[in-house]
């Protein structure tokens, strides 16, 4: 009987290791989108688009509010992950085994969220650079 809390309990304790190691994996995931969302805003707000393109400014417009409704989409995730983070410890203290099901569970409901923006984040910004990439002035060096 001792010998199965014993393996219980590591295998318990092996899955509160790897749970936190995702979760720190997706904060270091959402610290670049952060640094990227932020390059992006700055390149949208630069003066180095050709002025004579057609619905720049609707588009330009249109991406700038992508971009900071996915900046407030951000703060919400990273916040959940940093209170989900600071909960994993709470697993081991938990003897009940209906706890470790409802942490497991909003473990893997965070982590479904986290890949859906992070896909949803790759998508704008694939967008806006495929776009971008082509209106950009062409900065010729004068001989």
């Amino acid at each position: 009987m001792v010998s199965q809390k014993k393996t219980a309990k590591k295998v318990l304790s092996e899955k509160v290791e790897q749970m936190y190691r995702e979760s720190q994996q997706w904060k270091s995931y959402l610290q670049l989108v952060f640094d990227e969302l932020t390059f992006i805003q700055h390149l949208l707000n630069s003066y180095v688009f050709e002025p004579n393109t057609p619905n720049l400014f609707e588009r330009l417009q249109n991406y700038q509010s992508r971009i900071k409704k996915s900046k407030a989409d951000w703060n919400t995730l990273s916040k959940q992950v940093v209170s989900h983070e600071n909960s994993i410890g709470g697993i081991l203290e938990s003897s009940d085994r209906t706890c470790d099901k409802f942490y497991h569970q909003k473990h893997e409901l965070l982590k479904a969220e986290t890949v859906s923006y992070m896909e949803s984040f790759k998508d704008l910004k694939s967008e806006i650079f495929e776009y971008a990439g082509g209106i950009l002035k062409k900065n010729k060096p004068s001989k």
